[in-house]
Formats: C-alpha cells, sequence, structure tokens
C-alpha cells in the first residue's frame, strides 16, 4: 500500500432523517468530503445484516448485507416507493443515536412496501443477482423467511427436520414462504446495487473502501444452518462443540467469552478452504482493502467447550496458518488485506503474520507506557503497517484523556508527541501516526471531531449504546477537510 491516509466512519453513524446512516445522500457526501480532505481510505465496519445486541460482528450471514442501509429516498427515485409512505415515520427521537428497536419494527415495514411494488415490474437485473449470488442467497433468503415464521427464535430451537434440512420438509417451507423468500431476495438485490453506485462514486474519487470482516460467524447464522460441516458442531442439535473467546489476561481474570461457533478447519482444508474462498471473493466485491478481524485466530484461537460460562477452561489450538492464504492466493492472487493483531501475540503469531506479508495494526494510544520499546510508539513502526488513532473498539483521544488513560500515560502521551492545548491533543495525536512512517495511517472521525467517549462506537464485553453514535448533521465542514488536507500534504500522504 503506498503512502497514505484515511477516516473510520461506520456507515451507520452517518447523518441522516431516517434513523440510520444509509447509502444515500449524506454517504455521497462524506466521500466529497474526504476527497477534499485528501484522503486516500474510508474505513467502514462490518456491512453485515445485524441481530441481537445491534453489533455489526455478529450477522446473520457471511455474505449478505444489512437492509437497513438502504436508502428510501433512492428507492422513491426508483417508483419503488413514494415519500409519503416514509417520510413522516418517527424513527427515533435522537438524531445522534440509533434506536435499533424502532428501526426493526419500521425499516422493514417501509422496505415490504418497495417490494410489492417492485413485484409488479419485470426485472432481469435482478434474475441475473439471484444467478450471480445463488451459492449464498438462496439459502439465506430462505433462513431469514423461516426466522420470520419460527417468531425470530435461533434456528437450533427450530423442529429437527427443518433444522437438519431434510429434502422434503424444505421443499415444502419453500413453497409456503416463496414470496417471502423473494423479499429477503430483494432487499439484498437493493442493498448491492445501492452499494456497488456509491462504491463506484467513492472510487471515482480516487478513494479505496477498507471493510472490515469478522474471522468468525454468529451461531444463529445462516451460513452455519446451511453449511454445519464447515463448524465444530454436534450433528444432530447443530449447537456448537467449542466456541470462541480470549484467554484471562491483567484486564480479564475470566478472559472474554465471545461464544462463535470454530471452524473445522479439517474440513475445510479437505475442501481446499472453498468456504473460506468464497467469503473472501465476495468481500473484494465489496471492499478494495480487507481488514479481519482477530487475524490471530488463524496461527492459533482460543477454543472453549460449548457451555461454558467464562473463557477460562479454554485451550489454544493451532489454526490453519499459511495453508489457507496460499490457497487464497493461489485462487484469487494478491490481495490487500490488513491484519488485526492487537491483544496477546507469540512469537509464532509475529512470525505468521509477517510470512503472510500483511501489515499489521499499531494504536497508538496503546504507546505510552512509559518503554520506549512500546511496538505502539511511532519510531518502532515499520513502513507496512497501519498506524491508528484508535478503532471502533477503542476510547477517542478525548475520552482517553479525560477518563481512561492513567495520569503517567497522559503525561507521556503529551511529552513525547509534544501536545499542546493551542494545537488541540487530538491533532497532536493525528499528527503523531500522520508523521509516521507507517504506510498507513488511519483516525476515528470522533478524533477528528474532538469528540469524547460518549461517541465511543463499542466497549467490547458490555451492552447498552453501543453501535448507535451518529453523527450531527453538517458536521463534515470545508473549514475542517481544509485542516485535515493541510496536515496530510505536510506529511506527504496525499498527491
Amino acid at each position: 500500500m503506498k503512502r497514505g491516509s484515511g477516516i473510520i466512519m461506520h456507515i451507520a453513524s452517518l447523518p441522516g432523517r431516517y434513523g440510520i446512516g444509509t447509502f444515500g445522500k449524506e454517504a455521497y457526501e462524506f466521500a466529497d468530503f474526504l476527497k477534499k480532505a485528501g484522503q486516500s481510505f474510508w474505513q467502514i465496519l462490518p456491512l453485515g445484516q445485524t441481530s441481537y445486541g445491534d453489533s455489526p460482528y455478529q450477522s446473520f450471514s457471511a455474505f449478505a448485507g444489512n437492509p437497513y442501509f438502504i436508502d428510501f429516498d433512492i428507492l422513491e427515485s426508483e417508483n419503488l416507493l413514494r415519500k409519503f409512505d416514509y417520510d413522516e415515520i418517527n424513527f427515533g427521537d435522537n438524531p445522534e443515536r440509533i434506536n435499533y428497536e424502532v428501526l426493526f419494527k419500521e425499516k422493514l415495514k417501509v422496505l415490504k412496501l418497495a417490494y410489492e411494488n417492485f413485484k409488479q415490474k419485470e426485472s432481469e437485473d435482478f434474475k441475473n443477482f439471484e444467478k450471480e449470488e445463488y451459492m449464498w442467497l438462496d439459502d439465506y433468503a430462505t433462513f431469514m423467511a423461516l426466522k420470520n415464521k419460527f417468531d425470530l427464535k435461533s434456528f437450533q430451537t427450530w423442529d429437527d427436520d427443518i433444522k437438519l434440512r431434510k429434502n422434503d420438509v424444505l421443499k415444502k417451507y419453500k413453497e409456503e414462504l416463496k414470496d417471502e423468500i423473494q423479499y429477503w431476495k430483494f432487499v439484498q438485490y437493493e442493498f448491492f446495487k445501492q452499494w456497488t453506485n456509491l462504491k463506484n462514486y467513492v472510487n471515482k474519487l480516487g478513494i479505496k473502501i477498507i471493510g472490515d470482516i469478522p474471522i468468525y460467524v454468529a451461531e444463529d447464522s445462516a451460513d452455519l444452518w446451511s453449511n454445519p460441516k464447515v463448524f465444530l458442531v454436534d450433528e444432530e442439535t447443530l449447537t456448537p462443540i467449542k466456541i470462541s473467546g480470549c484467554p484471562p489476561d491483567a484486564f480479564s481474570s475470566t478472559g472474554q467469552l465471545w461464544g462463535n461457533p470454530i471452524y473445522n478447519w479439517e474440513y475445510l482444508e479437505r475442501e481446499n478452504y472453498k468456504w473460506w474462498i468464497n467469503r473472501i471473493r465476495k468481500s473484494l466485491e465489496l471492499y478494495d482493502v480487507i481488514r479481519i478481524d482477530h487475524f490471530r485466530g488463524f496461527e492459533a484461537y482460543w477454543s472453549i467447550p460449548y457451555g461454558e460460562r467464562t473463557a477460562v477452561n479454554g485451550e489454544w489450538v493451532k489454526g490453519p496458518e499459511m495453508k489457507l492464504f496460499k490457497a487464497i492466493r493461489k485462487e484469487l492472487g494478491d490481495i490487500d488485506i490488513i491484519a488485526e493483531d492487537l491483544g496477546l501475540l507469540t512469537e509464532d503469531t509475529i512470525k505468521f503474520r509477517i510470512e503472510t506479508g500483511f501489515p499489521g495494526m499499531k494504536v497508538l494510544a496503546f504507546a505510552f507506557s512509559g518503554d520506549c520499546e512500546n511496538p505502539y510508539l511511532p519510531h518502532n513502526y515499520e513502513r507496512n503497517c497501519v498506524a491508528y488513532t484508535g478503532t471502533h473498539d477503542n476510547d477517542t483521544i478525548k475520552g482517553w484523556i479525560q477518563t481512561t488513560g492513567s495520569k503517567n500515560e497522559v503525561e507521556n502521551a503529551v511529552e513525547y508527541l509534544n501536545l499542546t492545548e493551542k494545537e488541540g491533543y487530538n491533532w497532536g495525536f493525528i499528527r503523531g501516526i500522520w508523521s509516521s512512517v507507517a504506510d498507513t495511517s488511519i483516525a476515528l472521525m470522533q478524533d477528528f471531531l474532538n469528540l469524547g467517549n460518549e461517541t465511543r462506537i463499542n466497549l467490547p464485553s458490555t451492552i447498552g449504546e453501543n453501535w448507535t453514535w451518529r453523527a450531527k448533521d453538517g458536521i463534515f465542514t470545508n473549514e475542517l477537510a481544509n485542516k485535515i488536507y493541510r496536515l496530510t500534504r505536510i506529511y506527504g500522504r496525499c498527491e
């Protein structure tokens, strides 16, 4: 990756009138803002359909997109909606917070109305979409139709005959739910059409999209239901045998219990990693660069027996390592991947990441322990890395300085970065990574805006206001774009 810089801005966090950020006007305006600011990259969070908990890292499908991001005004321009179908609906009382409960009730109703109008038309483009995406689309749409029929319950609670996809029963439900299945296919058709148009616009501005894919899939997902052999699950109940997480460490005596099903890497190897290759291939249609979350899990992963209440009784198990990435390269060629290699790293993990050739991540907020050999200090960076002020899982810079950073850490940061109130501590942090040797430097939009922890995207292992922050309308000003551009030009990160 050539020297450049970018901004993390989740699609959901864009401003707009209809409860959540979409692929509509505000997304195009943000792309224009990035161009004015001299940025090379727009980094987004996963685009997958969210479920209980609203996390984009727990999706009903590794392949499907989030219906919430479909823009109503674009549907109106296609004569699939009329303005009064959606213009007076209350999608939430706070324009700076997403109300997922209201969205779930209201947005899907409007999309159903658009589908009813769409049905009246013949669309060759839609038929082609069905054919091209058959590998995952039919299973996903059937899964969603069945979830609605069974009151949104986890598919592991369904009757055995449909849970285990008995041919005659599956055929019967597909006939019974034919219209509902077509509705979910239509939703995905509109999602991918709108996203492709937006991505093409962004790319024409000379900006690349960095997309984020979780290493694991959700237990209650179309992926597990349609491809149970890919995962370590009980053949009769399809409940996981082993689940994902992180071991205990200095921050948590019980570790982290994520609960995702673990991959059956032996089966995947016998199949030449076909499922993973298909997943990466689909991701390359969506993104120019892929950031893979919890990359160290390909070298070794923490495997916890299903039913455990904490991560304490897990064990390290070797992952596929280079075998997977050699198979991906053989099939797809060289691709741009960022390895999320934060957290517990062993010598083997570091060697593995270096062998892949993929850049790792450096988070400046982790740098100020007082150890001059701390790998997150800019003087210890190598070129082949991506430097961040923070990620969606971290405090904002303002939040770190005000609340989380210890007195010593903040003093170390002030001294190392020569922070001043006149410049703004947030701008000093951004300067710290923009001026570094890292090929790519990326900051949260909240850090450019000097916002506090009330705008933090996610606090891991908690529930509450995670994933709900939205930017105020009119906040992406020309003045701010010009200031970012000047910093970017000074440090040789724009042409």
